[in-house]
């Protein structure tokens, strides 16, 4: 018999990291605010992360941890607000599980997007409670964002500092052994894990399907608008720390003084930093996504695309798409985007496309200037590398692609099927208070929340997403097979917006991604 879903008590399990004390809703078990690193702060800020040891007694699991400083946004209401207070002892997880026994489900291991600037494993978005009663383990994780986990201090202050600007990727790493010694207390199987993220969280899962430290630690991945053409060089990422120091009103030389600064001070930086990049401004050439990891040659040996081209994960399955409109997210509330000329427009797409802008014009020629500028940067920086990346990696493993169409419900309808508004679907978090006017409700948004979370649960289970009624065909670079999700029953199209497509192939790779 189903327990009533109010009903809360309070339930104790023991695991290697330590015993745990969490609650039990309904037929969910909760155990939030679980440490998996050490403080990364003090002597460890900007050091690899280290392995939280087991605790005596019993910890308290009924509240979420404390998440890595950052700037607060709009978009954070749209989410579900993000719970938890700010501190650089920040490395935490929560896992939502029906049962704590050994019955080996599938786990679920989601890393949140937001820039890498942004965001927190504990936004009400991530709720894990719809996922988990599909029979799955989820976990969610906080990572170090932003200044403190993507910032390439050593090589900007010749090596006074440390950081080499892939410490948030590393943290993932760690959460996921994390999840290998532990998640069997929980009812889960470590040998079926999926990494599973989006925006940033999807680059996140692309980096660390190129990680050697990562292999065997996940089993399954599952991208949502994040791909792999992400990742600085050295140099580049060096770049960014010599701005951020400037920032600070620092210099290389006073790398030795960077630890005892309050974290208050860096986030203050950071935003500094980042006011630049604001409506594709970056007067210093930082780049739109100016924390991201960087490629230190050791944790992160080469470009993500790069590595899963040459095989960097053989026989993990994939699965993989974007939103139909993502650039909406960004520009629905610029008048400056909004309003933009079409001679403005010609004088954007030469700068990506140099000779070849002609071309790009023509194939996105339907529309108002603001339509067309959306769908291209859309396809610039989500649509192609998620294409290209489940070309790389379906030639070793199952791939699956999909498109998510279903529109947003504020400001007219302008925002389209943007940026994030897949979330709430696919965690079943679409009609929880505020949330709800973004992603819009009835039964229509509740069949379409139940057909992705079966989706993404049966991929998790076994490695395909297809259900008895929603045969789903494995993406191949001659049929292109995607699962179209919007405002009817689920179906699949092949090779869309193919002259779109082709029309990037002309257009360097390192114009594509963030």
């Amino acid at each position: 018999m189903d327990r009533a879903a109010g009903d809360i008590e309070t339930v104790c399990i023991d695991a290697p990291c330590g015993r745990l004390a969490g609650q039990r809703a309904g037929n969910i078990f909760v155990f939030k605010g679980i440490p998996y690193g050490k403080p990364p702060a003090g002597p460890l800020r900007w050091r690899m992360p280290e392995a939280a040891a087991p605790w005596p007694g019993t910890r308290d699991a009924t509240q979420f941890g404390p998440i890595c400083p950052q700037a607060t946004t709009q978009i954070e209401a749209l989410l579900g607000g993000t719970l938890g207070e700010q501190s650089e002892d920040c490395l935490y997880l929560n896992v939502w599980t029906p049962g704590c026994d050994g019955l080996k489900r599938p786990v679920v291991v989601w890393i949140h997007g937001g820039a890498f600037v942004i965001g927190a494993g504990s936004q009400g978005i991530y709720n894990g409670r719809h996922l988990a009663a599909r029979d799955c383990v989820i976990v969610t994780i906080n990572y170090r964002l932003g200044a403190f986990g993507f910032l390439n201090l050593a090589d900007a202050t010749d090596g006074r500092a440390a950081g080499t600007g892939a410490e948030g990727i590393a943290d993932q790493v760690l959460a996921l052994h994390w999840v290998k010694q532990n998640i069997a207390s929980f009812g889960g199987d470590p040998d079926n894990v999926t990494a599973f993220g989006e925006s940033a969280g999807g680059m996140s899962v692309a980096a660390l399907l190129a990680v050697p430290a990562a292999r065997g630690l996940f089993h399954k991945a599952i991208a949502q608008s994040g791909a792999a053409h992400i990742g600085y060089e050295r140099e580049r990422s060096a770049r960014v720390a010599h701005a951020f120091l400037g920032e600070l009103g620092m210099a290389a030389a006073d790398g030795g003084k960077l630890r005892d600064i309050p974290f208050e001070t860096l986030v203050k930086a950071q935003i500094a930093l980042m006011a630049d990049l604001r409506d594709g401004r970056d007067s210093r050439r930082l780049g739109t996504v100016a924390f991201q990891p960087t490629i230190d040659g050791t944790l992160i040996p080469a470009k993500p695309i790069e590595a899963i081209r040459a095989g960097a994960s053989p026989g993990i399955p994939l699965l993989a798409g974007t939103t139909r409109d993502e650039w909406r997210l960004f520009s629905a509330a610029s008048p400056r985007i909004r309003l933009m000329s079409r001679s403005a427009l010609e004088e954007r797409v030469r700068k990506i496309a140099g000779e070849a802008a002609p071309a790009l014009l023509a194939a996105y020629s339907e529309g108002t200037t603001f339509d067309r500028f959306n769908a291209m940067m859309t396809d610039r920086v989500f649509t192609v590398p998620a294409m290209r990346m489940l070309e790389a990696q379906g030639a070793r493993a199952p791939a699956f692609a999909y498109r998510f169409d279903w529109c947003a419900r504020l400001l007219g309808g302008i925002m389209g099927s943007c940026h994030a508004l897949d979330l709430g679907f696919v965690f079943g978090t679409y009609n929880t208070k505020l949330a709800g006017a973004f992603f819009g409700t009835g039964p229509t948004a509740e069949a379409l929340s139940r057909a992705m979370i079966a989706c993404w649960t049966n991929f998790a289970r076994n490695g395909n997403p297809s259900g008895p009624a929603l045969p789903w065909q494995a993406y191949d670079p001659q049929s292109r097979s995607t699962m179209i999700f919007g405002d009817g029953p689920p179906h699949v199209t092949e090779r869309p917006n193919e002259a779109r497509r082709l029309a990037w192939e002309t257009i360097p790779e390192r114009k594509l991604g963030p």
